[in-house]
C-alpha cells in the first residue's frame, strides 16, 4: 500500500480537508494519508474553524489531535504521491526535491479531466460556501483516484 501527501499553502484549509476526505474514501488504497503546508506555522495550529465546519456538514472529520505542519522537501521520499493544490506548490516542491522524486509531485486537479492544470481555489478569504465547493472538488478527485486504482491505472512513484 502506498503513501500520499496532500499540500496546500498553510495546511489549515484545503489540505486538511483533503486529508479527511482521502482517509474516508481512499484508506484501502493508501496506507498513509497526510497533509502539509508550504508556509504552515512551524509550531502547528488547528484546522480553520470554517474548514472543520464544512467537513462536519459533509460527514468527515479530522483526528482529534490534528495539527498543521510544513511540507519538508527532504521528507518527500516517504511518499509515493505528493498532490498539491496550486501550481506554485508543485514548482516549489520540485525545486527542492531530489531528481528521482520529481514525477511523484503533481497537481491534484490532474486527476480531474475537466480541471486538469487548474488549481483548487483557496477558500480562506471567501464565504463558507467556498469551503463546500472545495470539498466537492476534493471528493471528485478522491473518487477518480479510487477508480484509477481499481482499474490498475494509478501510477505511483
Amino acid at each position: 500500500m502506498a503513501a500520499v501527501l496532500l499540500v496546500c499553502t498553510a495546511n489549515i484549509c484545503r489540505s486538511p480537508m483533503a486529508e479527511a476526505i482521502f482517509k474516508a474514501k481512499l484508506g484501502d488504497v493508501f496506507k498513509t494519508i497526510e497533509s502539509a503546508g508550504m508556509h504552515a506555522d512551524p509550531r502547528g495550529g488547528p484546522v480553520d474553524a470554517r474548514a472543520a465546519a464544512a467537513l462536519s456538514r459533509h460527514n468527515y472529520s479530522l483526528e482529534r489531535r490534528w495539527r498543521s505542519r510544513r511540507a519538508e522537501p527532504d521528507a518527500l521520499g516517504k511518499y509515493d504521491l505528493v498532490l498539491a493544490m496550486e501550481a506554485e506548490h508543485v514548482e516549489a516542491l520540485r525545486k527542492k526535491a531530489a531528481p528521482e522524486l520529481q514525477a511523484r509531485i503533481r497537481l491534484l486537479t490532474d486527476f480531474l479531466p475537466d480541471m486538469a492544470g487548474q488549481e483548487i481555489p483557496d477558500p480562506y478569504f471567501g464565504p463558507a460556501a467556498g469551503f463546500d465547493a472545495v470539498i466537492g472538488m476534493l471528493e471528485r478527485a478522491a473518487q477518480r483516484l479510487l477508480t484509477e486504482s481499481r482499474e490498475g491505472r494509478l501510477k505511483l512513484g
